[in-house]
Protein backbone atom coordinates (compact mmCIF):
# COMPACT_ATOMS: atom_id res chain seq x y z
CA UNK A 1 0.00 0.00 0.00
CA UNK A 2 1.47 3.34 -1.01
CA UNK A 3 1.55 6.47 1.13
CA UNK A 4 -1.19 8.05 -0.99
CA UNK A 5 -3.58 5.18 -0.28
CA UNK A 6 -2.86 5.33 3.48
CA UNK A 7 -3.55 9.08 3.41
CA UNK A 8 -6.87 8.42 1.61
CA UNK A 9 -7.91 5.88 4.29
CA UNK A 10 -7.02 8.24 7.14
CA UNK A 11 -8.84 11.11 5.42
CA UNK A 12 -11.94 8.90 4.90
CA UNK A 13 -11.95 7.88 8.60
CA UNK A 14 -11.56 11.49 9.77
CA UNK A 15 -14.29 12.65 7.37
CA UNK A 16 -16.65 9.94 8.68
CA UNK A 17 -15.91 10.95 12.28
CA UNK A 18 -16.51 14.62 11.44
CA UNK A 19 -19.84 13.83 9.74
CA UNK A 20 -21.01 11.73 12.73
CA UNK A 21 -20.11 14.52 15.18
CA UNK A 22 -21.76 17.13 12.98
CA UNK A 23 -24.98 15.07 12.74
CA UNK A 24 -24.97 14.58 16.54
CA UNK A 25 -24.63 18.33 17.13
CA UNK A 26 -27.38 19.17 14.61
CA UNK A 27 -29.77 16.65 16.19
CA UNK A 28 -28.94 18.00 19.66
CA UNK A 29 -29.66 21.58 18.59
CA UNK A 30 -32.89 20.64 16.88
CA UNK A 31 -34.16 18.73 19.92
CA UNK A 32 -32.88 21.22 22.51
CA UNK A 33 -35.63 22.58 24.71
CA UNK A 34 -35.75 25.48 27.07
CA UNK A 35 -35.49 24.59 30.76
CA UNK A 36 -38.80 24.14 32.60
CA UNK A 37 -40.13 27.13 34.51
CA UNK A 38 -40.85 24.81 37.42
CA UNK A 39 -40.03 21.18 38.10
CA UNK A 40 -42.50 18.61 36.85
CA UNK A 41 -42.21 16.79 40.18
CA UNK A 42 -42.15 19.17 43.12
CA UNK A 43 -40.00 18.14 46.07
CA UNK A 44 -40.82 19.81 49.35
CA UNK A 45 -37.68 21.14 50.97
CA UNK A 46 -38.10 22.43 54.52
CA UNK A 47 -36.92 25.95 55.16
CA UNK A 48 -33.98 25.62 57.53
CA UNK A 49 -33.56 29.34 58.20
CA UNK A 50 -36.54 29.98 60.49
CA UNK A 51 -34.72 31.82 63.25
CA UNK A 52 -35.11 28.97 65.73
CA UNK A 53 -38.85 28.70 65.13
CA UNK A 54 -40.27 25.51 63.65
CA UNK A 55 -41.13 25.83 59.98
CA UNK A 56 -44.87 26.04 59.30
CA UNK A 57 -46.31 22.91 57.77
CA UNK A 58 -48.94 22.74 55.09
CA UNK A 59 -52.25 21.26 56.22
CA UNK A 60 -52.58 17.60 55.29
CA UNK A 61 -55.75 16.67 53.46
CA UNK A 62 -57.81 14.17 55.38
CA UNK A 63 -58.05 10.71 53.86
CA UNK A 64 -61.47 9.97 52.42
CA UNK A 65 -63.76 8.12 54.80
CA UNK A 66 -63.79 4.39 54.14
CA UNK A 67 -67.28 3.09 53.40
CA UNK A 68 -68.42 0.54 55.99
CA UNK A 69 -69.17 -3.03 54.94
CA UNK A 70 -71.39 -3.66 57.97
CA UNK A 71 -74.73 -2.92 56.25
CA UNK A 72 -73.73 -5.10 53.26
CA UNK A 73 -72.55 -8.21 55.12
CA UNK A 74 -75.96 -9.82 55.71
CA UNK A 75 -76.87 -9.66 52.03
CA UNK A 76 -73.37 -10.18 50.59
CA UNK A 77 -73.04 -12.72 47.80
CA UNK A 78 -70.96 -15.60 49.22
CA UNK A 79 -70.38 -17.12 45.78
CA UNK A 80 -69.04 -13.81 44.48
CA UNK A 81 -66.85 -13.50 47.57
CA UNK A 82 -65.45 -16.98 47.02
CA UNK A 83 -64.86 -16.25 43.33
CA UNK A 84 -63.01 -13.00 44.02
CA UNK A 85 -61.02 -14.50 46.89
CA UNK A 86 -59.99 -17.51 44.81
CA UNK A 87 -59.10 -15.32 41.83
CA UNK A 88 -57.23 -12.55 43.65
CA UNK A 89 -56.05 -14.10 46.93
CA UNK A 90 -55.39 -17.80 46.36
CA UNK A 91 -51.94 -17.28 44.87
CA UNK A 92 -50.78 -16.25 48.37
CA UNK A 93 -53.39 -17.72 50.76
CA UNK A 94 -55.31 -20.94 51.38
CA UNK A 95 -58.83 -20.96 52.84
CA UNK A 96 -59.45 -24.52 54.02
CA UNK A 97 -59.37 -25.92 57.55
CA UNK A 98 -55.81 -27.05 58.26
CA UNK A 99 -54.60 -25.57 54.97
CA UNK A 100 -50.94 -24.77 54.56
CA UNK A 101 -49.43 -21.32 54.66
CA UNK A 102 -48.13 -19.96 51.39
CA UNK A 103 -46.60 -16.52 50.91
CA UNK A 104 -49.42 -15.41 53.19
CA UNK A 105 -51.06 -17.29 56.06
CA UNK A 106 -53.95 -19.73 55.79
CA UNK A 107 -57.16 -17.72 56.25
CA UNK A 108 -59.39 -20.40 57.80
CA UNK A 109 -61.20 -18.81 60.75
CA UNK A 110 -59.55 -15.41 60.25
CA UNK A 111 -62.70 -13.36 61.01
CA UNK A 112 -62.63 -12.69 64.75
CA UNK A 113 -59.18 -14.26 65.14
CA UNK A 114 -56.15 -12.57 66.73
CA UNK A 115 -53.96 -10.77 64.21
CA UNK A 116 -50.65 -12.51 63.44
CA UNK A 117 -51.88 -15.79 64.96
CA UNK A 118 -51.71 -18.36 62.14
CA UNK A 119 -49.61 -21.30 63.29
CA UNK A 120 -46.27 -21.62 61.56
CA UNK A 121 -46.44 -18.33 59.70
CA UNK A 122 -43.77 -15.65 60.21
CA UNK A 123 -45.50 -12.27 60.27
CA UNK A 124 -43.89 -8.85 59.79
CA UNK A 125 -43.19 -6.76 62.87
CA UNK A 126 -45.81 -4.25 61.72
CA UNK A 127 -48.69 -6.73 61.82
CA UNK A 128 -47.51 -8.31 65.09
CA UNK A 129 -47.38 -4.87 66.71
CA UNK A 130 -50.85 -3.92 65.40
CA UNK A 131 -52.47 -6.47 67.71
CA UNK A 132 -56.16 -7.01 68.30
CA UNK A 133 -58.56 -9.24 66.43
CA UNK A 134 -59.62 -9.22 62.81
CA UNK A 135 -62.96 -7.45 63.22
CA UNK A 136 -65.24 -6.68 60.30
CA UNK A 137 -64.06 -3.05 60.29
CA UNK A 138 -60.38 -4.05 60.46
CA UNK A 139 -60.77 -6.52 57.61
CA UNK A 140 -62.61 -3.88 55.58
CA UNK A 141 -59.80 -1.34 56.09
CA UNK A 142 -57.09 -3.93 55.44
CA UNK A 143 -58.74 -5.22 52.26
CA UNK A 144 -59.28 -1.66 51.04
CA UNK A 145 -55.55 -0.87 51.19
CA UNK A 146 -53.30 -3.09 53.32
CA UNK A 147 -50.35 -0.67 53.41
CA UNK A 148 -52.56 2.15 54.68
CA UNK A 149 -54.12 0.07 57.45
CA UNK A 150 -50.86 -1.48 58.67
CA UNK A 151 -47.89 0.72 57.84
CA UNK A 152 -44.94 -1.54 57.15
CA UNK A 153 -46.91 -4.67 56.23
CA UNK A 154 -45.13 -6.95 53.81
CA UNK A 155 -48.37 -7.76 51.99
CA UNK A 156 -47.82 -6.43 48.52
CA UNK A 157 -51.41 -6.05 47.36
CA UNK A 158 -53.08 -2.81 46.25
CA UNK A 159 -56.44 -3.60 47.82
CA UNK A 160 -60.05 -3.79 46.67
CA UNK A 161 -61.70 -0.49 45.72
CA UNK A 162 -65.24 -1.84 45.64
CA UNK A 163 -67.01 -1.97 49.00
CA UNK A 164 -69.27 -4.69 47.56
CA UNK A 165 -66.22 -6.86 46.75
CA UNK A 166 -64.82 -6.31 50.25
CA UNK A 167 -68.18 -7.21 51.84
CA UNK A 168 -68.46 -10.35 49.70
CA UNK A 169 -64.92 -11.46 50.55
CA UNK A 170 -65.42 -10.82 54.27
CA UNK A 171 -68.74 -12.71 54.21
CA UNK A 172 -67.00 -15.61 52.45
CA UNK A 173 -64.10 -15.55 54.94
CA UNK A 174 -66.62 -15.48 57.80
CA UNK A 175 -68.09 -18.76 56.52
CA UNK A 176 -64.61 -20.34 56.43
CA UNK A 177 -64.72 -21.20 60.12
CA UNK A 178 -65.94 -23.88 62.51
CA UNK A 179 -67.92 -21.21 64.39
CA UNK A 180 -68.51 -18.08 62.26
CA UNK A 181 -68.45 -14.75 64.10
CA UNK A 182 -71.99 -13.33 64.45
CA UNK A 183 -72.86 -10.58 62.01
CA UNK A 184 -72.89 -7.07 63.47
CA UNK A 185 -76.28 -5.57 64.14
Amino acid sequence: MSGVEVNKLILAALTTLLVVLLIGNVVNELSHREPLERNAYAVAVPDTDTGGEPAPTAPVAAAPELESVTPLLASADLAAGEKVARKRCSSCHTFNDGGSNKIGPNLWGVVGKQKAAADGFRYSNAIREKGGVWSYDDLNAFLAKPKNFIKGTLMNFPGFKSVEDRAAIIAYLRQQSDSPLPLPE
